[in-house]
């Protein structure tokens, strides 16, 4: 007989100790604002690409949307993540919580040499990444900056990183995850690129920031090492974003 308990308590529910035993998925985080989704097609392809990749099939959007409105209740303004997780066939499970706000900014970011497995798909679980994080926020960081054994910077650890170097809007060309936002913010009329980065390049950028779900967040220093910080620039990159219009989930 299978059993599960949580902090004593029996867990009956056979898909409760599913979730719990769960290691093989994907998913997506969306920050629900009166219950509309930046970028939610997104989020959508996203979710299919990665479920193509890892289970070979095609996701059911409907069901997704469903999950979404279901979690939400009669909420407007939440934090909701989408996971596909294996089971005797791929499950769709939403969690919802209180909204996020954008990290306060400038922060403090440490550079760790650590690559993700697959990084293009966004991975359930994530102990390393959240070992990282851990270890980082002990020492005063705010978030991690991942590079390649020869110093490459891929992305954050939950994050994405770009910058603006003379009037371009650049990303690092390595392997990363292409975040939500990220995507977003690449349909800035602005010149944009991608080219190998390392830590020393940032100091010459005007303005170097963070991307995810939760907004967009200007760096103030790398390892020790202070970050030009130009305000100007930062309101027009938060302009754009808060300008996007989010998609309705009902």
């Amino acid at each position: 007989m299978e059993r599960a308990v949580i902090e004593g308590r029996p867990v009956d529910d056979a898909e409760a100790r599913w979730a719990l035993e769960a290691r093989y998925g994907h998913f997506t985080a969306m920050q629900v604002r009166d219950r509309r989704v930046r970028g939610l097609e997104l989020h959508l392809e996203r979710l299919q690409r990665a479920n193509r990749e890892l289970f070979g099939a095609d996701l059911d959007r409907a069901a997704v949307l469903e999950s979404v409105r279901a979690v939400l209740g009669e909420a407007r303004d939440a934090s909701v993540r989408v996971y596909v997780l294996e089971a005797d066939r791929p499950r769709v499970i939403a969690t919802a919580g209180p909204p996020h706000e954008p990290l306060a900014g400038p922060l403090r970011l440490r550079a760790v040499v650590y690559q993700r497995y697959l990084p293009h798909v966004k991975q359930a679980r994530g102990f390393q990444q959240a070992h990282i994080l851990r270890m980082a926020a002990r020492d005063g960081f705010d978030e991690a900056l991942l590079t390649t054994e020869d110093g490459l910077i891929s992305e954050g650890a939950i994050t994405n990183v770009g910058g603006f170097d003379g009037g371009r809007l650049v990303w690092p060309d390595a392997p990363m995850l292409t975040g939500v936002t990220m995507a977003l913010l690449q349909r800035m009329d602005v010149p944009q690129e991608r080219r190998p980065l390392k830590v020393a390049d940032l100091a010459g950028f005007d303005q170097v920031f963070l991307c995810n779900s939760w907004g967009v967040t200007p760096v103030g220093e790398v390892d020790g090492v202070p970050l030009r910080q130009d305000a100007p620039l930062m309101a027009r990159l938060r302009a754009f974003y808060d300008g996007i219009a989010g998609d309705p989930v009902d």
